[in-house]
């Protein structure tokens, strides 16, 4: 079903569905034609506002959930509401200090975006998201330390700085010095090097080099690559931050819409492939509701926007996730402004 233009509503119904709407918004609740003509905005009585929302109701832009409970905007509602009613509020001074100075903070890149993408979250009362593209470590050092007769602990230092390590199994007698040896010639040999481009290298050189390596300490090699290039390509490209904060006082209320939000997040290669479709455009993707498959149950929206490097190249998408009726007019420009300030600082 499409939704009407707004344009074909006439003002009375257009001002009653944004009362609904900016209401249900805020509290969460149905909105009940006693509680708009108590309000006094429109001079009409609850029984011509009933008719209006009955009219709404039949285009498919609000519900009743219950007899009498009042009326809630459908998802088709929402989009219209979000495309064509929403008046949005920029953040304050002191929410774009708070993302600003995330996002600007030292160390590794996926730090300052977890620091930001957390720093998002508690803005918008949403849980953070924010879709990165496949980490292409640089390799600077690697070495082995052993745990043990049966165990070593393979450290790989990164050129960013970052450190990396994983427990790899030794084969019987295998030598301290057969320990240094595979590091001492992994590093000579694998510096400046990504995973992939390591591991092309090591198959074509392992079978020239093999005689100049201990058996165990070629052994080694061939299994910390091995290990780290899986490793690689199993990389999370999703953070989440502030999952905590979709569990407020209404949802308490729909604890079974909740846990099917919790379970979309975890099913993290879904939500990465619908960030994914933010990545093309300029311009903010606000998925609402059951327009995607993926919050059929959960009846959940996502916002999302790309950040970009100097060169004009998507470098992520940032965005959130919470109830639909979570406050567009607000959180929009918020991912905006994060978007913006991570294209600024990060690229």
């Amino acid at each position: 079903m499409t939704a009407p233009p707004v344009s074909e509503l006439s003002d009375r119904a257009r001002d009653i569905f944004r009362a609904v709407v900016e209401g249900y918004l805020d509290t969460g609740q149905p909105v009940g034609s006693r509680t708009l003509a108590d309000a006094g905005a429109f001079q009409l009585s609850p029984a011509s506002i009933r008719s209006v929302m009955a009219e709404l109701e039949g285009l498919g832009l609000l519900a009743s959930p219950h007899t009498s409970a009042g009326r809630l905007p459908t998802d088709l509602g929402l989009r219209l509401f979000v495309d064509g009613m929403m008046r949005v509020a920029e953040p304050s001074a002191e929410e774009r200090a708070a993302i600003e100075q995330r996002a600007a903070r030292t160390g590794p890149v996926e730090e300052a975006l977890a620091a930001t993408t957390a720093a998002l979250s508690g803005l918008s009362a949403c849980a953070g998201l924010v879709l990165v593209p496949r980490a292409e470590l640089k390799l600077r050092q690697i070495s082995f330390v052993p745990l043990g007769p049966a165990r070593a602990l393979a450290v790989i230092v990164g050129d960013d700085g970052q450190v990396e390590n994983r427990v790899v199994p030794l084969s019987p007698g295998t030598s301290a010095s057969a320990l240094a040896e595979a590091g001492n010639y992994m590093t000579a040999t694998l510096s400046g090097l990504t995973l992939g481009e390591a591991r092309t290298k090591l198959d074509r050189q392992l079978a020239a080099d093999r005689a100049a390596l201990d058996r165990a300490a070629a052994a080694l090699v061939e299994q910390g690559i091995a290990v780290w290039s899986e490793d690689g390509e199993r990389r999370p490209v999703l953070i989440v931050r502030g999952q905590g904060r979709l569990i407020d006082a209404a949802a308490a209320e729909d604890l079974d819409r909740v846990r099917d939000l919790l379970d979309d997040l975890d099913g993290k290669q879904e939500i990465a492939a619908l960030l994914d479709r933010a990545r093309t455009g300029d311009s903010t993707r606000i998925f609402i509701g059951a327009e995607n498959q993926l919050f059929a149950l959960s009846g959940s929206s996502v916002i999302a926007r790309p950040f970009r490097g100097l060169d004009g190249r998507v470098l992520g998408v940032v965005g959130v996730i919470g109830p639909t009726r979570l406050n567009y007019a607000r959180v929009v420009p918020m991912v905006d402004f994060t978007a913006a300030t991570l294209s600024r600082l990060i690229g």
